[in-house]
């Protein structure tokens, strides 16, 4: 705070200063240009034709009358008592004004060849010392106008500082609190959401570290197990079905890993590839039918689709929201029993797209925690399927499309809902 505030102390009191410099220097030069005769000198100067009139016996008790009724005095001097170093300046139309010392002056013109008359001592500026304490009191209260300004400023700074340090010191939940008037207010807000951006890399990264230690780790032993016995299925003498089963599970082992390495990178690509998703119109009914006519032959549960617009249109990628349906659709066959139930609806702002199943649905406890990346329902259908990236990849796709997607859950009924803004909104 210290140095903002005599940074722009010193700025302003440069400024009063030059400004004023510059001023005062165009008030003199435009009274020197002026052909006006000084108002304080006429006085003495008409004072001065008038002793020249007066005979000389006259004009002493006429200047004891006029000191009578002055505050400085006056006198009649002769011309040869005088010694001025300006004497050939003197004249009767006009003051010769000599400094007497810091504080006064003397006023000198010329009566007639044998007078001179003087005006003083007269002190140059008799409030000097209540302008000079002006002067400190207005400095005085600019500092005090800068420092209440800089203050709640410097107070902001110091809390950003603060915070900036916390967070290199790996204090990712670091936050901004400002009143909302603050100067940097807006600056808390970028300092915010970056910490929260950040925070999200991390915790990501630490899924990521997890999923490649934990999960890929059952496969690849499986698969080390399998090449350890490679030589003794490949003897002659081996059955050569029993060997094709064999590599069989190797290959299984192999795609196990190359679908959890597929997951990985589509979790991260949704975030390190923010900018660069293409969006464009979409229209939602024909994606959604295309979709479940491709899903339906995997699977023998029946899937009914029940449209309630002719045409729904959103702002997105084709790709990605075919993937969010895609592992809704697949995990509501895993879960299924008899039937499931594909719905899209839109109202005058929102498109949603519902997938319904009569599965034994998800326990709150659980709802709480089922869009977390690789965390998997402890249900017996779910027993060692999937990896856990599903729900946390469309939650990751909605959140680019500006839409969410929510879940409600009870026994034999499970609904998971995706949520767009219309075209028409988004183009707002």
């Amino acid at each position: 705070m210290k140095r903002l505030f005599i940074s722009l102390y010193l700025l302003l009191c440069l400024s009063v200063l030059s400004i004023g410099w510059a001023l005062d220097n165009l008030w003199h030069t435009s009274i020197d240009n002026s052909e006006q005769q000084d108002p304080v000198n006429a006085p003495l100067i008409a004072l001065a034709k008038l002793f020249a009139l007066l005979p000389e016996d006259e004009r002493r008790d006429y200047l004891a009358k006029i000191n009578q009724t002055l505050d400085y005095r006056m006198r009649l001097l002769n011309s040869n008592k005088v010694a001025l170093a300006n004497r050939d300046r003197l004249s009767s139309e006009s003051v010769l004004v000599t400094v007497n010392s810091k504080d006064s002056e003397r006023y000198f013109i010329k009566v007639d060849d044998q007078h001179i008359l003087m005006m003083g001592p007269v002190e140059i500026d008799p409030k000097s010392n209540l302008r000079t304490s002006l002067t400190l009191l207005f400095y005085a209260s600019l500092a005090l106008v800068v420092y209440i300004w800089v203050w709640p400023l410097s107070r902001d700074l110091k809390r950003l500082k603060r915070a900036t340090a916390e967070f290199g010191q790996a204090k990712w939940d670091t936050q901004i609190s400002l009143p909302p008037r603050s100067q940097v207010q807006p600056l808390a807000r970028t300092f915010n959401e970056m910490a929260r951006h950040i925070r999200a890399l991390i915790e990501n990264q630490k899924y990521l570290s997890s999923a490649v230690s934990h999960e890929i780790r059952t496969p690849l032993a499986r698969l080390k197990f399998a090449i350890a016995l490679l030589p003794q299925y490949c003897r002659p003498e081996t059955d050569v079905q029993r060997r094709e089963q064999f590599l069989d599970e190797m290959k299984q082992d192999v795609q196990e890993m190359e679908d959890l390495l597929e997951e990985l990178l589509t979790y991260a690509s949704l975030e390190s590839q923010r900018k660069t998703i293409a969006m464009g119109p979409c229209e939602l009914i024909q994606l959604t039918a295309q979709t479940i006519g491709r899903l339906q032959v995997l699977n023998s549960t029946p899937i009914q689709f029940l449209p309630k617009a002719e045409r729904v249109e959103i702002i997105g990628d084709p790709a990605l929201i075919e993937r969010a349906l895609q592992n809704l659709v697949i995990n509501a066959q895993r879960f299924a029993k008899e039937a499931i139930r594909v719905e899209v609806i839109q109202d005058e702002t929102m498109a949603t797209l519902s997938v319904i199943d009569d599965g034994p649905g998800i326990s709150k406890e659980e709802q709480q925690q089922i869009f977390k990346p690789f965390y998997r329902s402890q249900t017996e259908q779910n027993s060692a399927k999937g990896h856990g990236l599903g729900l946390a990849i469309i939650e990751r796709i909605m959140e680019r499309h500006s839409g969410s997607v929510t879940l409600s859950s009870q026994l034999g009924l499970t609904q998971f809902s995706l949520h767009w803004p219309l075209a028409r909104q988004n183009e707002n």
